[in-house]
């Protein structure tokens, strides 16, 4: 007889291993800051996009002018903004850095001129009133030339900035009350504007820089005569009772310079002419009447 297999029983299969792959998995903690990082960087991206050349502008004086804060302007849309202030070496100029953007860098030429823009209030005056809430800007006006990036600032703006016209110098030996921006008229009409005063080479007389628009400089003859206006005249007859005249508050507080032509076919003055400038007309000039064909308004 045979016994009982004493043969082992056979062995129970052991469990296959199971193999998984760690997937990578980013905590929703982490989200916002990466979403925050790349809208960062493009909007530093675009920022840089939008810079154009960096100029230096200098100026006798920069009250008003701050960095981050003063804007450049032409035709009152910003095209840059100033980056930083400093004093030139010899402590005589105030040194603007700017920073142009991209789409008016063609404004970075030769002939191109800045000049900040302040509140300005005087007799017959009322510049930049806008300033006081705004704040002070740099205004610039393009030139043609080649590109550049060092200018030298105004200290004013001219009156005629950028304008067609023709331009004369008047000489007087007292200046009175004109101006820069006194009016300059022709039969009761503003036809030009006085730009300028300073005295001649020797200190003799006073000279008064006439602008005339190009609308009316054909109105200026070569024996065209200047004098000045402004204040009240007050006249008395028997017969005829007090006559005050005045002009108007703008000639009244700043002056103004009135001229007349005469009718003997003179030829039109040429820019930088110069004339003398009478205290008061004669009654003959007042009763010219030459006809002279005006330009249409643009």
């Amino acid at each position: 007889m045979t016994g009982p297999s004493d043969e082992p029983e056979a062995a129970e299969p052991l469990p296959a291993a199971r193999v998984t792959r760690k997937r990578w998995t980013v905590a929703i903690v982490w989200v916002v800051p990466l979403v925050a990082a790349i809208v960062a960087g493009y909007l530093v991206y675009t920022r840089l996009q939008e810079f154009g050349p960096t100029i230096t502008i200098r100026f006798r004086d920069g009250s008003g002018v701050k960095a981050g804060q003063t804007e450049i302007r032409y035709r009152g849309v910003p095209v840059g903004e100033v980056t930083q202030i400093e004093l030139s070496r010899n402590r005589e100029h105030v040194l603007v850095k700017t920073r142009l953007r991209r789409s008016a860098g063609s404004l970075a030429r030769e002939g191109s001129l800045f000049w900040v823009v302040r509140p300005e209030v005087g007799f017959g005056t009322v510049r930049g009133l806008s300033t006081v809430i705004s704040g002070s800007y740099i205004q610039v006006l393009p030139g043609t030339g080649k590109a550049k990036s060092d200018f030298t600032g105004l200290e004013r703006a001219s009156p005629t900035q950028g304008q067609a016209g023709l331009k004369l110098t008047l000489s007087t030996s007292q200046l009175g009350s004109l101006r820069p921006g006194s009016p300059v008229h022709y039969r009761g009409i503003e036809v030009g504007t006085v730009t300028a005063t300073d005295l001649n080479a020797d200190a003799t007389a006073a000279h008064v820089q006439v602008f005339i628009a190009q609308r009316y400089e054909r109105l200026v003859r070569i024996g065209s005569r200047f004098w000045t206006v402004g204040g009240v005249g007050v006249n008395f007859g028997l017969f005829r009772g007090l006559e005050v005249n005045i002009e108007s508050l703008r000639t009244l507080m700043a002056g103004g310079v009135a001229f007349a032509s005469p009718d003997d076919g003179a030829p039109p003055a040429k820019d930088g002419a110069l004339f003398l400038l009478h205290d008061k007309p004669q009654s003959e000039w007042l009763e010219w009447r030459p006809k002279i064909p005006v330009a249409p308004a643009g």
